[in-house]
């Protein structure tokens, strides 16, 4: 069986967050050849493109990280009906310096928790245009807009309750069976590949 190397990113510094303990669940119940390095951003400094003729250690290594992973998976809480700064930050260094967008043709997905009723649903909404920008294929379909219930959760990343490890279990084989599906696409000689254009940030 192939095995896909899955990138994950966090988008909490904070060390209690609830999306952490997500991201372990996720993992825990995703399929056997999905295997996951998380992607680590807290070491980031604030993007410039002062810093694109020489990128500083932690750039590099973000776009390294990204590139060799098959996919990248975002777990995320919403901050102001948006995107996490910290999030945002390491989309914004991978994607430079211009020409060398690290997402491109990257399947992703989103995904993320909230103690309130709509879950993520408006910092996924923000995540999936910047996305659509990179060139990055998201997973669409199922959605998940998760309201985090800390009695359902164990430290380890164990669910105690059947019917969320089940729904949770079902997106995460239907990203396994996504980022199949972009690879073969995106193969050599596939029909229709192209070479993405260069992606470009607002100066």
């Amino acid at each position: 069986m192939a095995t896909f190397q899955i990138g994950y990113f966090g988008g909490s510094l904070a060390t209690g967050s609830i999306n952490r303990k997500l991201s372990q669940a996720l993992i825990k119940l995703a399929p056997e050849d999905l295997e996951f390095t998380e992607i680590p951003i807290k070491d980031l400094p604030l993007y410039s493109y002062d810093y694109d003729a020489d990128f500083p250690p932690e750039g590099r290594a973000l776009k390294e990280a990204i590139e060799a992973s098959d996919g990248i998976l975002f777990v995320s809480p919403e901050y102001n009906r948006s995107i996490p700064g910290a999030l945002k930050n390491a989309i914004d260094w991978a994607s430079r310096p211009w020409g060398t967008n690290s997402f491109a043709r990257k399947p992703t997905g989103i995904i993320g928790a909230s103690p309130g009723s709509i879950g993520t649903a408006v910092m996924q909404s923000s995540m999936r245009s910047v996305l659509s920008f990179l060139d990055a294929p998201q997973l669409n379909a199922p959605e998940v807009y998760f309201q985090f219930k800390p009695e359902v959760f164990g430290d380890d990343g164990e669910v105690r309750d059947e019917g969320t490890a089940k729904f949770l279990r079902h997106y995460m084989e239907e990203y396994g069976a996504f980022v199949q599906r972009v690879l073969a696409a995106n193969a050599p000689g596939h029909i229709g590949d192209v070479e993405p254009d260069p992606d470009k940030l607002s100066r």
